[in-house]
């Protein structure tokens, strides 16, 4: 097991990504993937998603497709990757919809009315679970839950879920994601809506996607995965659920986490591995040694010069970046790095 899927939360200090001399759709028997960012970004598959993704299945590797966008139904996103060129079933794919609905069904009786503020994997979700969707408050629901509703989303919507929750019923939220990747560049995601609702009405949510249990719940009750491997883009969701999971993860640079982030990342954010885009699950993942004051990694090596993170050498920048993080997480152990990495990256060209 590597460092960050043994021990107590609390031991896993992370101070190197892990390096695997086989390749990591091997070594894992389920890969669960976020979508945003990961395989496609405003509908448009990423580049080398398609290929790396068939060659893991393949390969006999089981995927899964997990995501904290809660709009469309398993189907609907199911149909859409087929179309990319990726085959799936909607059994394959996992939503924070789902999640929010099952953890919804947990606190309100059976058949209760549930006020959407969202689009229509939230409606499909709770139907799943008995419950029956309205769309007033004045529909008497037993509680009010939101997602993310696309970017159309009429602004009275927040205004009804405000209503509602202003008479004392329980709010609920399928994650709190503050953006979300499009094709044209980052735009607000359902965590930037939640907000609208908090400051409206003080209140705070029961929000049940990534980082959070009740998705991690979600995922292995339907996947059945015994060594899954969490591939994501984002920090604060898809590698804080694997820390919080105690399961490992692969974080890749296709979404929205620069090099800067990932060298300040607190241990909570730190991946197990490091790669530039999905061909990453198709390889072993290179050694992080200790060398002479600092870590090398391929051609390169990082050292803490003074306030600065260094970098000599020279190599692919995905190496460079690894060698980098060492140095980083070393040096801030359980904390943050503060130190000034702006040379050392700018050589990489991150």
């Amino acid at each position: 097991m590597s460092q960050a899927a043994s021990g107590n939360a609390g031991d896993r200090v992370r101070t190197c990504p892990d390096g695997s001399e086989r390749a990591l759709s091997e070594v894992y028997d389920t890969a669960l993937l976020d979508l945003d960012g990961v395989v496609y970004a405003g509908g448009h598959a990423i580049a080398h998603a398609v290929e790396s993704l068939g060659t893991a299945r393949d390969g006999g590797m089981h995927l899964a497709y997990v995501t904290n966008n809660a709009l469309r139904t398993p189907d609907a996103v199911a149909e859409h990757l087929t179309e990319l060129g990726i085959a799936t079933e909607g059994s394959d794919v996992i939503t924070s919809a789902q999640a929010a609905a099952r953890l919804v069904s947990e606190h309100v009786p059976q058949g209760a009315r549930v006020l959407v503020i969202g689009g229509e994997g939230l409606r499909v979700a709770l139907r799943e679970r008995g419950l029956e969707p309205v769309e007033s408050a004045d529909d008497d629901p037993a509680a009010v839950v939101q997602g993310y509703g696309g970017p159309d989303m009429a602004w009275g919507r927040f205004a009804e879920a405000c209503f509602a929750i202003a008479r004392g019923v329980p709010w609920f939220a399928s994650n709190t994601d503050l953006t979300i990747p499009s094709a044209r560049g980052i735009a607000p995601g359902n965590g930037a809506a939640v907000e609208v609702v908090r400051i409206a009405t003080g209140a705070e949510p029961r929000v049940a996607g990534k980082p959070l249990p009740p998705m991690h719940r979600e995922t292995i009750l339907r996947t059945g995965a015994e060594r899954p491997l969490v591939v994501g883009d984002r920090l604060d969701t898809d590698i804080e659920g694997a820390f919080n999971g105690e399961v490992d993860s692969l974080l890749v640079l296709t979404g929205v986490t620069d090099g800067a982030q990932l060298l300040a990342a607190p241990p909570e954010h730190r991946p197990t591995y490091v790669d530039a885009d999905l061909r990453g699950m198709l390889t072993g993942q290179p050694e992080v040694t200790p060398v002479d004051g600092g870590f090398g990694c391929g051609g390169w090596t990082a050292s803490v010069r003074g306030e600065e993170l260094a970098l000599d050498g020279e190599g692919e920048a995905i190496d460079g970046l690894r060698a980098l993080c060492a140095a980083a997480w070393t040096e801030a152990g359980d904390g943050t790095c503060g130190l000034d990495a702006g040379k050392a990256l700018s050589r990489l060209g991150l």
